[in-house]
């Protein structure tokens, strides 16, 4: 390829869109450009790399049994209304209605789609298990489009569905899936983590994340000292401390407390430990339903965990007038006398504690010697808990606290799918109808690209990969001779006819000369550099080097290009 005839070049300074590293790099090299927010354009580079990252997506899926199938774009609505995800999957659903008045969803995951496939076909046990799977544009309606490829409206995902007899069946499938998702990074240059993470509006009782460690990531887990334990902070788990358990219990009393509505305004009222302080957090599921989260002053309710325990899609602050109308006050909420009049979700931390304070729902009322089940019963006792890092575990030491870039998913869906949607059956070897047991797997290739950009780079630009890179040698003819540029193309056309991706920079000019061509070099990462000049052509040789080690220059004979490529390579 030469790069006089490449749509798409560098670009200089700070680019608009995202302060990410990977964005910047990205636009800057001519691998994408945006659309608009959150949807880009892949450009000729950007896109080889794409299908790079496809490809080896593709074959560790195939290698593993899975077959590549494609779907259709637009999701009959009426499939997403089977599973009640019109409503509550997550994201904004993207919706579209033909002339007919069809309506439809822009698919943003495909579990429907591939159900109602299943469900056309007939099965029975001797066609189970099977894993499909796909890469196709995937349309999610993100409030805030930023971050580049790792936050956007529009991206290919590869999705996978895996349809069993049964779980233990099933247990097989996800943990081949693990391996080969492991595998599919390493071979993208990516070291990932996999954490158990919360299934959210994809549905299931557990799946895991594959996370690469980064300071810029959204996602924030942990891992425990032993190593032993990972786990996503929507679901962490740890051992709370014991306090003061060995006190006797105070009766319970409502005193007089003029103070600010904060929990420091409590600490600093009853001089006594925020650990003994009761936090109480009022929410509102979908319904409007009041939910009341009871956890020691010291840690924090996990809204998640919330989620999870109450078994609701949402949860949003509860107002100041709906916490009124129950007959409590914003900053002095207390599950005593709340009982029946919304929903009383407590830690288990509440266990480690004797004779808490706190609010009496009263404006400038508190308690003082709340005990729970002696004073107030919970509807529900649950870990709601938000981990923190040096959080005590059960028994695989402190939890460590990490941020990474999730890169991948693979899902536990049990019966969530067959069960919701009528006939998602096979028939089984004693003749009756049974529900899939189901998996899903996804990977975003998009944001994969990026995160490999985020991992490696450096001061002068990326550091691709050899496996994702979209060529392996960036040729650069130096100076005027006519001859350089003719050897050059003839290194350029023996390289390619070996299967040795080449990009020949052939521009020529004042404002092409070696700083130019190096520094587009260094900012488009390609593996290695090729330079020959009238000197290095007078010496019958070229200069090699790696873009990972611009100090090390290497001459090479004309003669043994070829190969030192190919062992290079």
């Amino acid at each position: 390829m030469k790069y006089s005839k490449l749509f798409g070049k560098t670009l200089r300074g700070q680019q608009s869109g995202s302060d990410l590293i990977s964005h910047q790099l990205l636009i800057r090299g001519g691998f994408i450009a945006e659309s608009v927010a959150g949807r880009y354009y892949f450009l000729p580079l950007g896109w080889r790399v794409h299908e790079k990252i496809k490809k080896i997506i593709a074959e560790k899926m195939n290698s593993a049994g899975a077959q590549e199938m494609i779907a259709p774009t637009l999701h009959p609505l009426e499939l997403w209304a089977e599973t009640n995800r019109t409503s509550t999957a997550g994201f904004e659903l993207m919706q579209v209605e033909d002339r007919r008045g069809a309506k439809f969803a822009l698919g943003g995951t495909a579990e429907e789609m591939f159900v109602d496939l299943a469900r056309k076909m007939n099965l029975s046990y001797r066609d189970l298990p099977f894993n499909i799977y796909q890469f196709s544009a995937k349309f999610r309606d993100e409030l805030r489009a930023r971050g580049g490829l790792l936050r956007v409206r529009e991206f290919v995902m590869k999705d996978a569905y895996s349809f069993h007899r049964d779980e233990e069946d099933f247990k097989k499938e996800y943990e081949k899936m693990a391996k080969v998702y492991a595998e599919i990074f390493t071979a993208c240059g990516l070291d990932s983590k996999k954490v158990l993470a919360d299934n959210g509006y994809i549905g299931g009782e557990y799946c895991h994340e594959f996370q690469v460690e980064s300071p810029i990531g959204e996602g924030r887990f942990f891992v425990s000292e032993d190593g032993k334990y990972t786990a996503h902070e929507d679901v962490a788990r740890f051992k709370p401390d014991e306090k003061n358990l060995a006190d006797p219990e105070i009766p319970l009393q409502k005193i007089d407390a003029p103070r600010g509505n904060t929990m420091e305004d409590g600490v600093k009222f009853h001089k006594l430990p925020l650990w003994q302080q009761m936090k109480d957090v009022m929410f509102a599921d979908e319904n409007g339903e009041l939910i009341l989260a009871v956890i020691r002053g010291d840690l924090d309710v996990n809204e998640c965990k919330v989620k999870k325990a109450a078994g609701v899609h949402t949860l949003r602050p509860a107002t100041e007038d709906e916490i009124r109308a129950i007959g409590s006050e914003p900053g002095f909420i207390c599950p005593v006398g709340l009982e029946k009049k919304c929903k009383i979700i407590g830690d288990f931390s509440l266990r480690t504690v004797k004779n808490f304070y706190g609010g009496a729902n009263e404006k400038n009322r508190d308690h003082i010697g709340i005990n729970p089940n002696r004073d107030f019963k919970c509807d529900l006792e649950a870990d709601i808990a938000m981990a923190f890092d040096g959080a005590q575990t059960e028994k695989n030491g402190k939890l460590i606290e990490k941020t990474g870039i999730e890169v991948g998913n693979i899902f536990q869906l049990g019966y969530h799918y067959s069960e919701k949607m009528q006939g998602a059956e096979f028939i089984d070897d004693d003749g009756k109808s049974k529900p899939f047991y189901m998996g899903c797997y996804g990977i975003g290739l998009g944001r994969t690209l990026a995160t490999i950009v985020e991992i490696h780079h450096d001061d002068r630009g990326i550091l691709w990969p050899k496996s994702v890179a979209p060529f392996q040698i960036f040729l650069a003819p130096i100076g005027k001779s006519e001859e350089v540029f003719e050897k050059s193309e003839e290194i350029h056309d023996m390289l390619e006819s070996a299967g040795i991706e080449t990009l020949l920079d052939d521009r020529r000019g004042k404002k092409f000369g070696p700083g130019q061509k190096f520094a587009d070099h260094e900012l488009l990462g390609i593996p290695a550099r090729i330079t020959i000049s009238e000197k290095t052509l007078a010496e019958n040789s070229v200069e090699f080097v790696e873009r990972r080690n611009l100090e090390k220059t290497q001459k090479i004979k004309l003669s043994e290009i070829e190969n030192f490529v190919k062992n290079w390579i």
